[in-house]
């Protein structure tokens, strides 16, 4: 007994040491430090010290290590830097510290084996590239311009590329690469069974693939310069993520990164001094000064309710947000919704939904990239077409462009909302899908807009607030922008609230934002996951919905503390800070430029590119110019008529014109005997004879009351043999749709997945004719494992997210545990356990109590005492001998003494009885006085 429970107290003090080494911080043997005089100097005081010179990070930043510290502990150390310290050289240094960094792509378990000999091109499954109708980025938009990424230069920061992947290796760019795991020039992958090291090389696919070569698929720039930075494949640290982010920033132009903290809906982690150092000199010095473009991927924590304004890095300022859209245009199951985010690009989805085409590691392809880690890199591709078009964009025009050309597109309609100056935002979308066509027309002739101003109002008469349980705190806070400053902001670009507060569970608190334009921002939602108690030090929640925006007026900021919260939190402190200009941005001139518009009629000719293009010379002219929506918000109005969407393919969709739809150039052009192209030339040359001046205008809308799909039935397999549908109810879908019960949807609702399956034509005529039955396929909706709320097939290995009452662990959907331990599923083996060891504890109670019992003679082992109950009876008196009583005399006389206090004398308190003589017979009744008793 008393070993077992010995050996139970190791273990429970065994596991308390291990959960405190996993939570605590593990410092390794490297330190980072500010050291002026160049690297002569740090080499020669890293060797006066012990330590050993590993890199420089930054200019004037060194890394260095020391032998006699462990590569890791939970403790830093001191002792070893003591003396370096008080080199006057030596200005700042730090020990590092591993930070938890994950990839932002989600892999599962393939249904089909992919075919690593097969050599054919995948351009034809690049449907995020060619789609068309408004439903993809309009990449072939801006390759239809000539701007492929020519003189470009991307870099991957992540695990390492396959430099001689055959799709990446003619734009592979040696000066864009480097290993800082292992310190060297050499940014190739380390390959391992399990293929972990895959997910740079995807990345790099996707932004600089080679086109026209017969080898996996084509990327976005893909004639753009890439290159790889190895710095995931190890431990990542401050200095690791500093070096990275600051290589050669004179000669990389984008750097693209899918990665950041985890995901796990409870983290709140961003850069650490160096990283920050790094961006700030790269927004400052990078590309001759005009700043380095950062893309970060938003995260993929949507599953476990995370936000990504608990991202430091998509939170900053300095970097393009970028989220994901599925196929169908809804919100991945895996994005992370924050007021942080940018924009959008294309990525994977939910069952039946297509995924991203890229390189793969090991020289193969695949079309099964996933995650906001596939929406970074084409959205870093996209930026890059962008840049040849016009290479003196600074860091802060490029988002400019992609905050006025990102469009609404076929996005989830629900998450919109409309800021003060008319631009829709999404939470989860940003200002919506990257349009690469309208960027590369924009920055064609865009004029760099004024120097960015920050304004800072402390929050000074709000500190120390509490805010109670289940309720909130509303706090006002007016300003001017800092008129009157150097700082004055009178237009918005991004918006931070930096806060302090302590919260018993940091997961219940959630913030709101609200600008004078009446503009409402979730700087925070709710974290069902994040049970800390520590609250938020100087966290900056950043938003962009307010773009464009005045800054004059009163903020409204809201924080509300939840029921599950077990005690007050508390506002401790708080500063609005405000990012923009004095001058309109938008009033910047900019001169009309050209584009190419295709007309299928007309013949086409390869260029050097290898893009297909009309031969027509003829293009519309984009004009830009300013239209008030109110007098106090003006906004670019970018009139430039939409690109024609086309394929070597010829795939347009399944829309057929309904009545009532009409383009009003081509029908005026119809009434004039003329095409299109035509007509437009003539309507220029007229207007350009002499000056306009608009009378009256009004806007006729065309459409149709009911949705066009509203009808969506299939067109027969044999129109003289169709079954007519009663009415509400679809035999067949149209391609593209899936049947569910008894309708034709475009995507399979929650708890089912679309699937291809083969059913008979519903035809009159199969009887009549007995000919043999029609067979064709379609879209079917099946229903998902009941542990599935989304999925991509029946079993429980194909969920994508868990259905009310589960939750995620070791990849599958399992049932809740019950009080975060015990398993559902088990609960009845654990019952019968619990009553099995009870019953033993208590048999093996009651024998011991038996047992205890028994050697102690009680309860029923009690000794009797032995009495004779029988009446009495004479036996006689032994004989005493006379000395014998003479003794016994002689002791009654000595105890009864009494002795005197007063006097040392005695005295006898009573006479002497008489001698006893003799006995003799005695009745039974006879009763024997003891001398003594009283």
């Amino acid at each position: 007994m008393r070993l077992h429970g010995r050996f139970i107290i190791q273990i429970s003090i065994l596991g308390f040491v291990l959960i405190d080494y996993v939570r605590s911080n593990k410092y390794t043997n490297t330190w980072a430090l500010h050291i002026e005089g160049g690297e002569a100097v740090a080499r020669s005081l890293a060797r006066k010290h012990g330590f050993i010179y590993v890199d420089q990070i930054m200019p004037d930043y060194y890394a260095f290590q020391h032998r006699k510290v462990a590569k890791r502990s939970i403790y830093p150390s001191s002792y070893h830097h003591r003396s370096i310290v008080q080199e006057a050289n030596v200005k700042w240094l730090e020990q590092q510290v591993v930070k938890k960094r994950v990839k932002r792509d989600r892999y599962y378990t393939s249904s089909q084996n992919f075919n690593r000999n097969f050599n054919d091109p995948k351009w034809k499954d690049m449907w995020y590239l060619k789609r068309g109708s408004g439903l993809d980025m309009n990449v072939m938009g801006a390759w239809e311009q000539g701007v492929t990424g020519k003189r470009v230069v991307v870099t991957i920061l992540d695990d390492g590329i396959e430099k001689d992947h055959p799709d990446l290796m003619d734009n592979y760019d040696p000066d864009a690469s480097f290993d800082v795991n292992s310190h060297d020039k050499d940014p190739q992958p380390h390959y391992d069974y399990t293929n972990e090291n895959r997910h740079g090389t995807r990345c790099a696919g996707e932004v600089a693939a080679k086109a026209n070569n017969n080898v996996c698929g084509v990327g976005v720039a893909y004639n753009a310069r890439i290159g790889g930075v190895r710095m995931l494949d190890g431990d990542v640290t401050d200095s690791v993520e500093a070096q990275s982010l600051s290589l050669r920033n004179n000669h990389i132009d984008i750097y693209s990164a899918s990665w950041g903290p985890d995901d796990d809906g409870r983290t709140v982690d961003g850069p650490a001094t160096l990283a920050r150092k790094a961006f700030y000199d790269g927004i400052t010095k990078g590309r001759g000064g005009r700043g380095s473009i950062f893309v970060w991927a938003s995260g993929n924590g949507g599953r476990d309710g995370d936000s990504c304004n608990c991202d430091g890095y998509t939170n900053s300022i300095y970097t393009l947000s970028i989220s994901s859209a599925t196929e169908n245009g809804n919100i991945p199951w895996y994005s992370e919704a924050c007021s942080s985010t940018l924009a959008t690009t294309y990525s994977s989805g939910s069952g039946g939904e297509r995924q991203i085409v890229t390189t793969d590691l090991r020289k193969i392809c695949t079309v099964n990239h996933t995650g906001t880690s596939a929406s970074a890199p084409l959205a870093a591709g996209i930026c890059a077409l962008a840049l040849e078009a016009n290479p003196t964009l600074t860091w802060r025009d490029m988002q400019h462009i992609v905050v006025n050309t990102a469009r609404k597109a076929n996005l989830d309609p629900r998450v919109w909302t409309t800021n003060g100056v008319g631009r829709q935002v999404s939470h989860s979308f940003g200002f919506g899908l990257m349009d690469a066509g309208a960027m590369v027309r924009l920055a064609r002739n865009w004029t760099s807009v004024p120097p960015q101003h920050i304004c800072e109002i402390a929050g000074s008469q709000e500190r120390n607030k509490p805010i109670p349980m289940n309720g909130k705190l509303v706090i006002t806070l007016d300003t001017d922008g800092c008129k009157g400053t150097p700082n004055y902001v009178r237009y918005l670009e991004h918006v931070q609230a930096r806060i302090t507060l302590t919260a018993d569970r940091r997961g219940e608190v959630v913030i709101y934002l609200t600008s004078p334009s009446n503009t409402r921002s979730t700087l925070l939602a709710r974290r069902e996951r994040d049970y800390s108690r520590e609250g938020f030090n100087n966290w900056a929640f950043m938003t962009t919905h307010n773009w464009g925006e005045e800054a004059e007026g009163r903020w409204f900021l809201q924080i509300e503390n939840g029921a599950s919260s077990f005690s007050n939190a508390e506002m401790r402190d708080w500063v609005l800070v405000l990012y923009g200009t004095e001058t309109n941005p938008q009033d910047m001139p900019t001169t009309p430029t050209t584009t190419t518009t295709i007309s299928r009629n007309n013949p086409k000719k390869r260029h050097e590119d290898g893009v297909s293009r009309s031969e027509s010379s003829e293009s519309p002219v984009v004009k830009t110019g300013t239209h008030p929506i109110s007098n106090n918000y003006p906004k670019r109005i970018i009139n430039y008529p939409k690109p024609k969407y086309y394929d070597d393919y010829n795939y347009y969709g399944n829309h057929q014109s309904h009545e009532n739809h009409t383009c009003i150039f081509e029908t005026l052009a119809k009434k004039n005997n003329m095409s299109t192209g035509e007509y437009l030339r003539m309507v220029r040359s007229n207007l350009s004879k002499s000056e306009a001046e608009i009378k009256d205008w009004r806007l006729t809308m065309y459409g149709t009351e009911k949705h066009p799909q509203s009808q969506n039935v299939s067109q027969p397999v044999y129109r003289k043999h169709v079954n007519k549908c009663p009415e509400g109810t679809c035999f067949e879908c149209k391609v593209g749709f899936y049947k569910h019960k008894d309708e034709c949807v475009a995507t399979c609702p929650e708890q089912f997945y679309g699937d291809i399956e083969t059913v008979v034509s519903r035809r009159n005529s199969s009887r009549k004719t007995k000919k043999e039955p029609i067979f064709f396929r379609q879209g079917a909706c099946n229903p998902c494992n009941e542990a599935c709320n989304t999925c991509k097939g029946p079993d429980l290995e194909d969920c994508f997210q868990c259905n009310k009452g589960y939750e995620l662990r070791d990849n599958l959907c399992r049932k809740k545990l019950i009080m975060n331990f015990l398993d559902p599923d088990m609960l009845s083996f654990f019952v019968w356990v619990i009553i099995l060891c009870t019953s033993a504890i208590l048999l093996f109670g009651v024998i011991f109590i038996i047992l205890q019992a028994r050697d102690h003679r009680i309860l029923c082992w009690k000794e009797k005492r032995h009495l004779d109950e029988g009446k009495g009876k004479y036996n006689g008196v032994k004989s005493v001998s006379e000395g014998k009583k003479e003794r016994d005399h002689l002791n009654v006389v000595v105890r009864n003494v009494h002795y005197r206090h007063d006097d040392n004398d005695f005295m006898l308190n009573r006479p002497l009885p008489p001698l006893p003589v003799s006995h003799h017979a005695v009745s039974h009744h006879t009763r024997h006085y003891h001398p003594f008793r009283t």
